[in-house]
């Protein structure tokens, strides 16, 4: 059972995902945190609408928390006229000094999607010269249908996005394929022409050549990462290469997988993989150390001291036994030399004896002092060299302590730092998840506390009217779920009777939306006179509420008319008001306007 669980652990271990995978996955929940928008098939048209995520998400998705900074872009652009958009410049510039390509590696949800089909195993496509060349189109994608024909059209009054209208992966995989598989939207499916097959095209193209060319998208299509490559080299955050310590051996950019020349060019997405394969340990992050761990290069200079110590021991030992060989063959010499004077000593009293002389029995008694003195002095200076072993080794031992104190010193300052790096990994996904948990509950469970007024993102007032010709009526709450366009005109109106084609053609083109003409004041013949122009229209046709006064038309003043006809104003699903203008206008700001809430 042990080896059952064992083998279940392994396995664990092998596959658990790696912390930039997380964080991608953090990012792509986040981007697309409006979970009632799943539910209801909805696009969600709040406030953080208005802000741009960094990475490449579709507005339309029905979970889109916030608005792609391209699509914004092109939008900007073909709305532009005379205007630069300034905000949306200011906003993907921001991201770029900020973050350069790190977005494209940690933060971008269709990147995520393509390293996810590229991990199915099969033949792969290896980077080459082809390649590298065609990694530049992006840029020609950039400049011709995000930039050109935007500016283009605009000049002309009809917005053409022409990277979201005809490439996308993100706007189809997101937008329209995310909201056909919402029951609620099955209307949608007879809208569905030949762009939409073109589209589809091209996402299942795209998907099915990440599973053999990694990042395929990334590399030779997407003008987002064109835009934020201008920024790799004075991003905040990243990698880099230090000059000094590389020695040129090519293994970085052979190991990575993108067509970059160099370690933080235009091309790279600022992975940080090449941060391990580098022999010279030249590549590190830069930016804050809070956000980022701790280099390789600097763990190994943190490791330098224990390694010397622990080095340094061994030689100590070495130095300490040739110190004892010294003093040994020190002891040894003097044992000798003492032994030699102790023979001396005794041929001559023998000498003394045989002859019987008291004057060498003297000079013996004499020669004996000298012996017993020098015996003396060979076991002295043998005592001393035996004293100088012990200090010496003494000496070693003390070195051999310090060297184990200041090596425990050296771990637990390093038990410090992981221990603090810990805390901060910690706090940091606490912070990252208690964010996520702010989100989910603002975008989905928050109460809306909505104001009923005129102004655009204000409740519509709920009004109920007279239809014509069927006796039924028409009401603002009747009508929530759908995007409402109402048309406030008089027959006597030469402009408001020009634009009435615009809304039946929009009520015709668009049949998941309600357009209704409300008749502004009351006349004797506007049935008759429907009747005779419009009769066949499928739009609604109602009359305004008239009050006391026998002039005023509630409805119309309740939206902010002051007496100028025609005026439209559109509702989202919710009743909110989108869109409010006096004065005549055209059908491509009406399906401009359309388009948008879808």
């Amino acid at each position: 059972m042990k080896k059952f669980f064992k083998k279940i652990k392994d396995w664990f271990k092998r596959h658990k995902p790696s912390k930039r995978r997380l964080i991608q996955l953090y990012s792509a929940l986040l981007y697309n945190a409006n979970f009632q928008g799943f539910k209801t098939g909805n696009i969600y048209t709040g406030g953080t609408k208005n802000f741009c995520v960094p990475g490449l998400n579709c507005y339309s998705c029905p979970g889109a928390a916030g608005a792609c900074p391209l699509g914004a872009l092109q939008n900007a652009l073909a709305s532009s006229g005379t205007r630069a958009p300034f905000y949306v410049f200011g906003i993907i510039i921001l991201f770029g000094l900020l973050l350069g390509r790190t977005i494209c590696g940690f933060l971008c949800p269709v990147g995520l999607v393509q390293e996810l089909m590229y991990k199915i195993k099969t033949p792969k496509l290896k980077k080459s010269r082809v390649t590298k060349v065609l990694s530049y189109f992006k840029y020609v994608i950039l400049a011709v249908l995000v930039i050109g024909v935007p500016l283009m059209y605009s000049l002309q009054s009809f917005p053409v996005p022409g990277f979201c209208k005809y490439i996308c992966p993100a706007g189809t995989l997101g937008g329209a394929i995310g909201l056909l598989v919402n029951p609620n939207n099955a209307d949608l499916f007879p809208m569905l022409g030949s762009l939409f097959t073109w589209k589809f095209a091209v996402l299942v193209v795209l998907l099915v050549a990440s599973v053999f060319i990694f990042r395929v998208f990334c590399r030779f299509l997407c003008p987002l990462g064109a835009l934020y490559g201008f920024f790799c080299r004075i991003a905040m955050l990243g990698v880099k290469l230090d000059k000094n310590k590389c020695t040129d051996c090519g293994l970085c950019i052979r190991t990575c997988k993108m067509d970059i020349s160099r370690v933080g060019d235009h091309e790279c997405i600022q992975c940080g993989e090449c941060i391990a394969v580098c022999p010279a340990k030249a590549i590190s992050w830069k930016g804050s150390k809070l956000f980022l761990h701790v280099n390789a290069v600097e763990e190994e200079q943190a490791e330098k001291p224990l390694n010397s110590l622990l080095s340094g021991a061994p030689q100590s030992n070495a130095i300490d036994l040739q110190a004892s060989d010294t003093a040994t063959e020190k002891v040894s010499l003097g044992n000798l030399m003492a032994g030699d004077q102790a023979e001396s000593a005794g041929m001559a009293e023998t000498a003394a004896n045989n002859a019987l002389n008291a004057e060498y029995a003297e000079n013996a008694a004499v020669g004996n002092d000298n012996i017993a003195q020098q015996a003396e002095s060979a076991e002295i200076a043998k005592s001393a060299v035996n004293d100088g072993l012990n200090a010496e080794h003494a000496e070693s031992a003390a070195e051999i302590v310090a060297g184990e104190v200041a090596a425990a010193d050296i771990n637990t300052a390093q038990n410090k730092i992981k221990k603090r790096n810990f805390w901060l990994q910690v706090g940091a996904w606490a912070l990252a998840l208690c964010f996520f948990g702010i989100a989910v509950w603002y975008l989905n469970f928050r109460g809306k506390d909505i104001v009923t007024g005129s102004e655009v993102g204000d409740l519509c007032p709920d009004y109920t009217l007279e239809r014509y010709g069927d006796d039924g009526t028409f009401s603002v709450s009747a009508n929530k779920g759908k995007i409402t366009v109402i048309n406030f005109w008089a027959t006597w109106c030469t402009p408001c009777v020009a634009e009435i084609p615009y809304f039946e053609q929009l009520a015709n083109n668009y049949r998941q939306i309600e357009v209704v003409a409300v008749h502004g004041v009351s006349y004797d013949d506007v049935q008759a006179f429907i009747d005779l122009k419009w009769s066949g229209y499928t739009m609604t046709f109602a009359q305004d509420i008239i009050s006391s006064d026998g002039i005023t038309s509630e409805f119309y003043a309740a939206l902010g008319g002051k007496g100028t006809w025609p005026m439209t104003v559109i509702l989202d699903t919710e009743g909110i008001i989108t869109f409010s203008a006096q004065g005549k206008i055209t059908y491509e700001l009406l399906q401009q306007q359309i388009e948008k809430l879808l």
